[in-house]
């Protein structure tokens, strides 16, 4: 019996130390060089999310496979290929994408360089809806699956209100903001918008609006104001798009790919993204480098990562903090692009990166480059005194504060559940969720909240060289677009990657025409090397990262946790998805 049992434990032992180098092999492979073959195809099948931030590999297929590409990679990628002898052309095959305005708009820009080097682009939709189409004016010719349909038809900003069915609950916000438009709360508070909420909405609307029909025109050949009357008709019939001029041809994947073959005369050799990502160019990236810091989520204090089985990104005081320092410390680097894609969070988080910022600003020379939403805490971080570059349709501003907390009396009264206390201090239960704040702890919260806020505003003049009351003007927690925002001087110039490095260069005092390197930061890991770094990853916790994200869904993506917390934040008050 000893023997087998000795056996047994053997046995589990060597399936362990299988499992392991397994898994290690396996992901040195998986970030291995990629050798292109000669007139091969870039084919890019962009699905899903397109975040700022890595992340994990996943080295098994069932757990999910390699990790969804990053704007970077799209945009390092298209550069590459258009400057390599080995790729003929390049084909685009977007569906379901979830990304917002800003990343499509750096991707575009991408495609149509690439275009303008002479080399092919061509495109094939599948489901096509509003962004998968506006990827797809990029090129001289769309093609689409006959009998399906593009779901295009303007554009609409739509909240949910959950004040009914929380008073129905006998549930409560308590809610404290600086700003007239800081509405954070509002979808918890009100039944309907509120004026100061459509009237931000309208002008957000009508800006992103005008972009997408100038662009649709630009690159169709059609007058805005038909373009404008072609999206009252929408959706459209697949024959319907080819018949208003929208889309050229009806066509199955393999009769595209036959036309493909044609246009480049040779066989179509396909290659992937992830694996062209991995691929080398001799004379695309020279030997200074500029490093790439993303801070990309809600800003949250605590740890030095999220659980890397969790998809929704932080940015972490931890984390950023690292990063700072490290870079910081990294004489090799000749200057810093700071990417910012958050719609804030924690006030004294945001404090304490903006804070590292600084320094690292002082060693190194700076540029603030705002992704699809550098809002209210996002906003915050980017403002240490460096040029900042936006989109013309990211989303940011929102300089306000709010504080919200949960009233669950009502709801215990009808579950027959009460509490009883015991108390030392006036304020002792003005964070619980059992006893409602009195007007002495209401007014003492709105003394922190409006400190808070006069920081806050304070800071950005500073930062942008402004009185205080000129920002307050701009601020009161309203949203701005990007091109709105630099009429109003809140941002510096419009841009995306190429603009950033552009400034960056100038700063410091690299020559224009000069090729570098751009190092992001985090770097990507496999999910092993993350497992490794970090030993506290449980089933436990992928459970409750999977419940938050289910949550934050069914909220319209605002970070519960950060109320959780009863913190003062510097939140973004809501967020668009682009459809």
């Amino acid at each position: 019996m000893k023997k087998f049992l000795l056996g047994v434990l053997a046995g589990v032992l060597m399936a362990g130390l299988f499992g392991f180098v397994a898994v290690v092999v396996l992901a040195k492979l998986g970030s291995a060089e990629k050798s292109i073959e000669r007139d091969s195809t870039l084919v890019l099948r962009l699905e899903g999310s397109i975040s700022e931030k890595a992340a994990a590999d996943m080295p098994f297929g069932f757990l999910g496979g390699a990790a969804p590409p990053t704007v970077t990679d799209v945009w390092k990628s298209l550069k590459k290929a258009a400057i390599d002898p080995k790729i003929k052309a390049v084909v685009l095959m977007p569906r379901g994408l979830s990304v917002g305005w800003a990343k499509l708009q750096e991707i575009r820009g991408a495609l149509v360089e690439f275009r303008a080097s002479g080399k092919p682009l061509f495109v094939f939709l599948r489901a096509p809806r509003t962004p998968e189409y506006y990827l797809a004016t990029a090129a001289e010719r769309i093609h689409m699956v006959p009998e399906d349909f593009l779901d295009m038809k303007g554009l609409r900003a739509e909240i949910t209100y959950y004040k009914g069915a929380l008073d129905k609950l006998g549930v409560k916000m308590e809610v404290e903001h600086a700003g007239k438009y800081k509405d954070a709360m509002d979808s918890f508070t009100r039944t309907n918008m509120a004026p100061e909420s459509r009237e931000a909405l309208d002008l957000l609307i009508d800006g992103l609006f005008a972009h997408l029909t100038e662009t649709i025109g630009g690159a169709r050949k059609k007058p805005g104001a038909d373009v404008r009357k072609l999206l009252d008709d929408g959706p459209f019939l697949a024959d319907q798009a080819v018949a208003a001029g929208l889309v050229d041809a009806l066509s199955f994947e393999d009769q595209f790919f036959d036309e493909v073959k044609k246009k480049i005369g040779v066989e179509v050799k396909r290659v992937g993204l992830g694996d062209y990502a991995r691929a080398t160019v001799d004379g695309f990236e020279g030997r200074n480098k500029i490093a790439m810091i993303v801070g990309d989520g809600a800003i949250v204090r605590g740890g030095s990562a999220a659980n890397p089985l969790e998809d929704s990104a932080q940015i972490t005081v931890a984390q950023m903090t690292k990063l700072f320092r490290q870079v910081g410390d990294d004489n090799s680097i000749k200057g810093v692009i700071l990417r910012v894609d958050s719609p804030g969070g924690d006030a004294v988080a945001s404090d304490e990166i903006l804070r590292e910022a600084k320094l690292l600003s002082k060693k190194k020379p700076m540029v603030i480059s705002m992704s699809d939403v550098a809002a209210s805490g996002g906003y915050y971080i980017a403002m240490t005194g460096d040029p900042v570059v936006a989109y013309s349709t990211t989303i940011t501003g929102s300089i306000g504060v709010i504080y919200g907390k949960v009233n669950l009396k009502g709801l215990y009264d009808k579950l027959g559940l009460t509490k009883d206390v015991v108390k030392r201090g006036r304020n002792a239960t003005i964070d619980s969720e059992y006893y409602p704040m009195d007007a002495h702890g209401q007014k003492k919260l709105k003394e922190g909240v409006d400190s808070v806020y006069k920081t806050f505003v304070g800071l950005v003049a500073e930062s942008r060289k402004k009185k205080f009351e000129e920002i307050q003007e701009l601020a009161q927690g309203r949203v701005w677009l990007g091109e709105h925002a630099k009429q109003r001087d809140l941002v510096d110039a419009m841009g995306g990657l190429d603009k950033a490095i552009e400034l960056v260069k100038v700063r410091a005092k690299l020559a224009a025409n000069e090729k570098i390197r751009l190092i992001v930061y985090p770097a990507k890991q496999s999910l092993f090397e993350q497992l490794m770094a970090r030993g506290d990853v449980s089933a436990a916790g992928w459970m409750d990262s999977a419940v938050r994200r289910e949550i934050r869904e069914w909220t319209g993506g605002m970070p519960m946790e950060l109320f959780r917390q009863g913190a003062i934040l510097r939140l973004m008050p809501y967020r668009l998805e682009f459809r």
